[in-house]
């Protein structure tokens, strides 16, 4: 007979067999790989999962079965946890039988017996194959958009609701700085407030993209037109980060587009010029042959001055087309003021005596001397000159027309002064008076003149100021320096034409 002690004892047995059968189950059912080493790295068991990809394991180092090498490994998890009883995780690239290579997790504990002391490890691995070459997917597709990003052809930059910069690529670097952390419109503008309308700033409102035409400033000083364009970046929920701006450089197709247009302003109004001075010579050449024909001294007096009048306009619209067109370096030399403004003066007189305009010429200093090319001044001064001859002629109601040229020094510079007692312009025409292709005579006039003298001052580090009224007259103050000016770096940007 069994007495009850006996019965209670085998009845704990059972229940710790079933206990090590469902702890068994629990084992080998992990979807991991799972082994039991002892201080030696021998594995002394291991699940199901573990035997089925890796065979046999009884007695064998735990890096002969995973890795099929002869010795331990240079960093073990498994001998940390020996060494300091700590739980230790590492990632590592196991061989299965049948040689495909299985990237783990792994995960190493230490196993105690009752007094506390380490007597074997147990080492998880999960299977992450899947996940690291995902990984390595991810960092591809990184490398590959970063390489775009920085690549493309335009600039762009990635700005914060701040506006300011968090990200830019390398042709925005080249030619605006490493200006992360700045506002796009410091970098952008060199301004100290934002630009209205800004395209990032409604891409952040509607979060739609935007598209704007802008002139911006780079870090060489240099005008570039640019073509901006808008786009949100949202974070998973869809809402707005940022923003990434794209601005491509159309500088040279705008460059272009002026060209063309300033060819097609000045082939229209050469072409409206060119019909009025023909229609004049014809009547200058009908006078010659009726005056002939009849011997009329007086109506042949007439023809040729139409005819010598229409060729002079002729002449004067070729050089100033030939002023605007072709490219030309200045001829620098020491020149009088008085010689030069006397003879501008002398080229104008047969015109202004037509008009019955009086020219004054009036030299307020002994002697003025510049450096200057005197092919140009000349023609800026004739331009002048002529404008202000033109001025009073359409001033039907004046009966004392005139036109004075004052030449005067003032420090470091020579003044030279066109007045007259004209028309006068409006503010509207004074403001467009220097543009090209600009006139206020009608098809009388090319549009050239006024522009190609401004021109000229500029070109010898000079200016033109213009003041006029309705009704009284119109004087230019032409200030240039004594002195040629240093050699100025030319931007292509802005002056297209080159020379003059």
């Amino acid at each position: 007979m069994y007495t009850g002690n006996t019965i209670k004892h085998r009845h704990r047995e059972h229940r710790g067999d079933m206990m090590d059968k469902a702890y068994r189950q629990y084992f080998d059912a992990m979807p991991c790989y799972l082994t039991v080493q002892d201080p030696d790295l021998r594995i002394i068991n291991a699940n199901k999962r573990f035997q089925k990809d890796f065979g046999d394991y009884e007695g064998r180092y735990c890096f002969e079965v995973y890795k099929h090498r002869s010795e331990k490994c240079e960093v073990c998890p498994v001998e940390r946890v020996l060494r300091d009883g700590q739980c230790h995780r590492s990632e590592e690239t196991v061989r299965c039988l049948d040689g495909r290579e299985v990237s783990v997790l792994v995960e190493a504990t230490p196993i105690r017996d009752e007094n506390g002391e380490i007597v074997a490890v147990m080492e998880m691995s999960t299977d992450i194959t899947q996940i690291k070459r995902m990984q390595t997917q991810l960092r591809r597709s990184q490398e590959r958009y970063r390489f775009l990003f920085e690549e493309v052809p335009c600039y762009i930059s990635v700005q914060n609701p701040d506006l300011r910069i968090i990200e830019a690529n390398r042709a925005f670097r080249e030619d605006f700085g490493n200006h992360v952390g700045s506002r796009c419109y410091e970098i952008y503008k060199h301004r100290t407030e934002e630009c209205y309308p800004c395209p990032v700033q409604e891409t952040f409102q509607d979060g739609k993209p935007h598209t704007r035409e802008e002139v911006v400033t780079s870090n060489r000083g240099e005008h570039i037109n640019v073509l901006v364009t808008t786009a949100p970046i949202r974070d998973a929920q869809g809402r707005i980060l940022s923003v990434m701006e794209m601005s491509a450089n159309i500088t040279q197709v705008r460059q272009l587009e002026s060209q063309l247009t300033s060819l097609g302003l000045m082939i229209s109004s050469v072409s409206h010029g060119l019909k009025g001075l023909l229609t004049g010579l014809a009547g200058g050449i009908y006078f010659l042959n009726t005056g002939l024909k009849k011997d009329d001294s007086e109506r042949i007096d007439r023809g040729l001055a139409t005819v010598q009048r229409n060729v002079d306009r002729i002449r004067s619209m070729v050089t100033d087309i030939l002023y605007y067109a072709k490219k030309r370096e200045l001829n620098w030399e020491t020149v009088s003021a008085k010689e030069i403004a006397g003879e501008a003066c002398n080229l104008m007189e047969s015109r202004a005596k037509e008009y019955d305009v009086k020219i004054e010429i009036e030299v307020k200093t002994k002697s003025v001397e510049f450096e200057a090319d005197i092919q140009a001044i000349r023609s800026m001064l004739v331009n002048l000159v002529e404008n202000s001859i033109d001025a009073c002629r359409l001033d039907e109601k004046s009966e004392d027309r005139k036109v004075s040229l004052t030449v005067q020094d003032s420090p470091g510079h020579v003044e030279f002064e066109v007045a007259d007692n004209g028309i006068g312009m409006d503010q509207e025409t004074v403001e467009k008076a220097f543009t090209l292709f600009f006139s206020s005579k009608g098809t009388e006039g090319t549009g050239l003149g006024l522009y190609i003298a401004n021109r000229i001052a500029n070109s010898h580090g000079g200016s033109i100021e213009l003041q006029s009224e309705p009704g009284i007259g119109t004087k230019f103050t032409v200030k240039l320096p004594r002195k040629r000016p240093p050699r100025k770096r030319v931007n292509n940007s802005h002056n297209r034409n080159g020379g003059l």
